[in-house]
């Protein structure tokens, strides 16, 4: 991807600000570690800013450089204590061997976690979507679906951990554990916890039941970087398993910060099944079969992020997440009342969000 123009001539940019440091010790490892690699790599360590922070501990600066080549570069600083760097770098080599646009790890300072990476630009793929103009948004699907089956065309078993039951169900016990119990105020026992139960197991079953290829696990947009060349760069990456099919284009269709009506959710997955098939991918040959997977797995992905939203407000003091958690209980809804077997499951929804059930006709196994 082509990084954005430089400044003309080069010139630097204005000092940025100061960077926030919570342990003095750390910053004094930042800046010798940054003098010692800014030679090799041009950079002008003055100019490093705060580029973003995410979820987890990490944080990005961006700093720029003189090289007209590459103006600027992205600095990854990801407490070792609380970040494991390892599986990044890992992916980060998986994803360009299978073709796809990854930052290129440049530096890796292992025992205090920092990391230079080539930077894939400013724009991500959710920066540029009108939601109001699905068509305009189709050749951006269309280049998402391109990565994703390359990256899943390279999978190997056995590189990468498995997405095995036992992470399927503590994924799931993250629901009644803290959206439930924690931000609901809902004690998950009797009918309610037995409900509960009884679908998670249905679910983790047809998860399970899918064929195997490496997953991204956070697929979407809002990790999707949009450059000068019709390919897009994939970000965050590190939690990257080996596991169901159907689970990337789940997390790409029924987005954290994103919805789409069913009618483009339906034909942009057609494609991505599409492509799939051709590229001799192992979908299944009915598409409603494996569109009920997809839908099951996205349930899995929706019941998970809501209680790691509510965690991430409740422990973590973080709670501009906890806003896009409605989003999530709707897909959840939306999918349990569409399957008899996911009744359960419905009025368990419907009990603690304090809703009505919805009316309509519910399938049964395909």
């Amino acid at each position: 991807m082509t990084a954005p123009p430089p400044p003309a001539a080069l010139a630097p940019s204005r000092p940025a600000e100061p960077l926030a440091w919570t342990d003095p010790q750390r910053a004094e490892a930042f800046r010798s570690w940054l003098a010692a690699v800014a030679p090799r790599h041009r950079l002008l360590p003055e100019t490093v800013r705060l580029a973003s922070a995410d979820a987890s501990f990490r944080r990005y600066f961006r700093l720029d450089t003189a090289d007209a080549a590459a103006p600027s570069r992205i600095v990854m600083d990801a407490p070792p204590d609380k970040e494991n760097s390892a599986p990044f770098v890992q992916v980060a080599g998986l994803m360009a061997a299978a073709g796809v646009l990854a930052p290129t790890v440049l530096e890796w300072d292992e025992p205090n976690g920092f990391l230079l990476l080539d930077d894939l630009g400013r724009q991500t793929m959710l920066d540029v979507i009108d939601p109001a103009r699905p068509e305009a948004a189709r050749p951006l699907y269309d280049q998402a679906i391109d990565a994703l089956v390359r990256w899943q065309l390279s999978s190997r078993p056995g590189v990468l951990p498995p997405y095995d039951r036992a992470l399927l169900e503590r994924e799931l016990a993250l629901f009644p554990e803290w959206y439930i119990g924690r931000h609901r105020g809902i004690a998950v026992e009797g009918k309610l916890k037995e409900r509960l139960e009884r679908s998670f197991k249905l679910i983790v079953e047809s998860n399970l039941a899918s064929p195997g290829v490496y997953v991204h696990r956070d697929f979407m947009p809002r990790n999707l970087m949009v450059g000068e060349t019709p390919t897009l760069g994939v970000l965050d990456f590190q939690d990257a398993v080996y596991g169901p099919i159907t689970y990337d284009i789940a997390s790409l269709m029924r987005d954290a910060f994103l919805s789409w009506d069913e009618e483009f959710v339906l034909d942009v997955t057609i494609r991505y099944w599409q492509a799939a098939r051709k590229a001799g991918l192992p979908v299944d040959e009915d598409f409603g079969a494996f569109y009920r997977a997809v839908e099951w797995m996205g349930l899995q992905r929706h019941l998970k992020v809501a209680g790691i939203f509510a965690r991430l407000t409740l422990r973590d003091g973080k709670p501009r997440y906890l806003a896009d958690t409605p989003r999530f209980i709707a897909y959840i809804r939306a999918t349990a009342s569409r399957y008899s077997e996911l009744t359960p499951l419905s009025r368990v929804i419907d009990e603690i969000e304090g809703t009505s059930a919805i009316t309509g006709y519910a399938y049964g196994r395909v």
